[in-house]
């Protein structure tokens, strides 16, 4: 029986709470040590084998002791050996020629560090389900199904509440009305820029490649006795095989690092339009218009019983601003590299990488779980309006009365004399907007009082929005899902 020892023991070890707290298993497993590993030995199988197509003397019996040493992978040894070497790729050659003692002189042949570093990086960006080995398959990349769902439910949430008033605000205040629906497309908005950004992050993506030491592809020309074509064609044959239509034609030792810019400047843009509907999410529930999820037994505080906390839109803006935040690493990266390459960019993106995709997993997984439950309570909804429709309703009274023959100028005068008493109510004496009141015992407005309910009809008031709503989802948002229908069932299990 192994005994644990306070060195051992995970509570007394920093755990990074994007892992052992939040994120999805398939994501962590993506940027595990596991997936790292066991790509960069398919990765020297790949090299291995379209060598010996374009005719190294590269045998059967060398790929296939590789290919059947794989996965097993003595993590123990390999630790040892970066110990001992000071390099993390060297210690894993050497871990990996310890098992195929026949292969090991062909292992790593011509390549360079950032063959296995970059091209398992761009392997693990464009693939999230480490069963999948093809750059197109399943559309797996780049978060953008995960997206796609928080639009279809935002999108169903939007069509259910596309005619139902509520207050606008500019600056949180009061503003013209708009509807429950339009406002979600506001955000839905937001949420289809961010899926462009993705499929094009996405679809540029390409794989370093087979490009050597300084980029230059020397050490392949000299392999291959100075046939530029075979050095060429072994740099198609490895891309291929990694699932890629295309690899960058120019690298120093590394790709650009613009390329981790490029990605994570997406994932950081995403950032921002879940900050902002989440904090949307977390004004309206103060107003008590509308609430993310809660559970039965679910305790909003340990001090105040009664309260209902929006931690799940909390934790996305708090999470958003880590994704946000991060996106200075890869722009610092990609400023200070020295002409072909410096390490100063290795320690940097072990953290700043993973965490940008681990991070924008979390929030996504979260915002699922958000959209799927909100709830919306139209009576308070109504009471809101009730309470600042009449001074917004003005402008309608004033044009009534000029229509039943009445002065502009004059009814202009009296509405303003009963909304500043109205508004001294309200604001000194505490109590609720008599404005309507004050108008209907007002002698002057006798001839237009019929009229006052259709005036102050909240329909009235939200413009062409029900009909903004519907347009855009159906030009913009539903035919954004089509690719994405056949994923669009999966529910998450939100880990609180």
């Amino acid at each position: 029986k192994k005994i644990v020892t306070d060195q051992d023991s995970p509570i007394l070890t920093y755990r990074s709470p994007l892992v052992s707290r939040y994120a999805s298993k398939e994501m962590s497993y993506n940027f595990s040590d596991k997936k790292k590993f066991t790509t960069w030995r398919k990765l020297w199988i790949y090299l291995a084998k379209a060598e010996k197509a374009l005719g190294l003397p590269i045998t059967d019996a060398q790929i296939a002791e590789m290919e059947s040493h794989a996965e097993d992978i003595d993590f123990a040894m390999a630790a040892e050996e970066e110990r001992k070497l000071r390099h993390d790729v060297m210690a894993h050659v050497h871990t990996f020629a310890h098992c195929c003692p026949t292969a090991a002189p062909i292992i790593h042949l011509g390549a360079t560090s950032c063959y296995v570093g970059d091209n398992t990086v761009s392997m693990t960006i464009a693939q999230i389900n480490p069963a999948v080995m093809s750059f197109d398959s399943l559309k797996l990349l780049m978060f953008v199904v995960s997206l796609a769902r928080v639009i279809d439910r935002l999108a169903n949430f939007a069509e259910e509440y596309a005619d139902l008033p509520t207050l606008g605000f500019t600056h949180f205040q009061p503003a013209q009305l708009t509807t429950v629906g339009k406002r979600a497309c506001l955000w839905l908005q937001d949420l289809v820029m961010d899926v462009r950004n993705l499929e094009r992050a996405r679809d540029d993506l390409r794989f370093r490649g087979v490009k050597g030491t300084t980029g230059t592809q020397a050490s392949f020309l000299q392999l291959f006795q100075g046939d530029h074509d075979k050095v060429e064609e072994l740099d198609k044959m490895v891309t291929e095989m990694a699932g890629f239509k295309k690899a960058y034609l120019v690298t120093g030792q590394t790709y650009s690092r613009k390329v981790d810019i490029d990605c994570m400047s997406t994932l950081a843009s995403l950032g921002a339009s879940v900050h902002k509907i989440c904090t949307d999410i977390r004004l309206l529930a103060n107003l008590k218009e509308i609430e993310e999820p809660f559970e039965k037994e679910q305790i909003g505080s340990s001090a105040m019983p009664y309260k209902r906390n929006p931690m799940r839109a909390e934790r996305c803006c708090s999470l958003a601003r880590h994704l946000i935040a991060l996106m200075d690493d890869p722009l610092q990266t990609a400023s200070v590299q020295w002409l072909e390459r410096t390490l100063d960019d290795s320690a940097n993106r072990r953290i700043s990488l993973p965490e940008s995709f681990l991070t924008a997993d979390i929030i996504l997984s979260t915002l699922q779980n958000i959209t799927e439950g909100l709830v919306v309570y139209p009576k308070v909804i109504e009471r809101h309006i009730r309470h600042e429709l009449p001074f917004m309703a003005t402008e309608n009274i004033i044009m009534a009365i000029v229509k039943a023959g009445g002065n502009r100028q004059e009814c202009h005068e009296k509405i303003r004399v009963l909304s500043q008493e109205a508004a001294a109510v309200v604001k000194q004496e505490g109590g609720d907007n008599d404005l309507l009141a004050r108008i209907q015992r007002d002698p002057y407005f006798a001839p237009i009082l019929g009229q006052l309910d259709a005036l102050l009809d909240p329909k009235t008031f939200i413009g062409r929005a029900p009909q903004q709503v519907k347009t855009f989802l159906a030009e913009e948002v539903r035919p954004l899902l089509e690719p994405y229908k056949a994923n669009m069932d999966v529910k998450v299990e939100l880990v609180l």
